[in-house]
């Protein structure tokens, strides 16, 4: 972290935040184009001064979010995550349509018991059906479990890096005091603006797709005969020619 600290001043490291601004506009840049693409990205801050910040950002964006402990394997066991995901996704059916009704009330406490642990580490990535496209991390240390996952399977990293964190193990690491509330917030909702318009972009852009689908024109249309051709362009044959006056 050395090139990125300013100065030391009786033991506290001050960050040098034209590198901060520097770093955080190349990580947007990356994660815009990302999103631009329709990947996803998946949020990760466990640690509690943060886990409100990232939940409220992640859902803000319509992306994923852990913000309670990592499971080991969420990425790099993800069929045994689907497997629980999908027990979640059943048991709120049951809850829904009400067939949970049918189970006694002991069982149905269990079921229920089962649901809220279900929901507090698997809700926000209950949509998730594949490895996401990008990580965005805060504290890479407490996180170190999440890292390593998506180092393994190659997933790129962004983080919030401090001043006692390596940051060659990120893809693209943002120099900043993952511990200070303020400056998570204001990171993240620099980040949150502009991954929301770069998901509109790839919204907008697939809904144009089938209308330019649709709307083939002439050349590239398939005729089956020269009269065909005639009728497609305004002139029908079958209509008489007006005589002249």
């Amino acid at each position: 972290m050395k090139p990125f600290i300013f100065d030391a001043r009786n033991g506290i490291h001050i960050i040098d935040l034209s590198k901060t601004l520097t770093q955080l506009e190349a990580a947007c840049d990356f994660l815009a184009a990302t999103v631009r693409r329709g990947g996803k990205v998946l949020f990760v801050g466990t640690k509690k001064q943060a886990q409100q910040c990232v939940k409220e950002t992640a859902k803000e964006c319509g992306q994923f979010y852990v913000v309670e402990r990592w499971l080991g394997g969420t990425m790099t066991n993800f069929n045994t995550i689907k497997t629980s995901i999908k027990r979640l996704k059943e048991i709120e059916k049951m809850d829904a349509d009400g067939s949970i009704n049918n189970y006694v009330k002991q069982e149905q406490a269990m079921i229920h018991r089962e649901l809220a642990r279900l929901h507090k580490y698997f809700d926000g990535i209950s949509a998730m059906d594949k490895h996401p496209a990008a990580l965005f991390v805060v504290d890479i240390r407490r996180e170190h479990n999440a890292v390593a996952e998506a180092r393994k399977l190659k997933i790129p990293i962004v983080a919030l890096v401090d001043t006692n964190s390596d940051p060659d193990l990120v893809t693209y690491p943002i120099a900043a005091n993952d511990d200070a509330i303020r400056s998570v917030r204001m990171i993240m909702a620099t980040v949150a603006q502009v991954i929301t318009q770069a998901q509109a972009e790839f919204e907008s852009k697939r809904a144009r797709k089938p209308d330019v689908q649709e709307a083939a024109p002439v050349s590239e249309q398939k005729f089956e005969s020269a009269e065909a051709v005639e009728v497609a362009a305004g002139d029908d044959p079958t209509t008489p020619e007006s005589s002249p006056a």
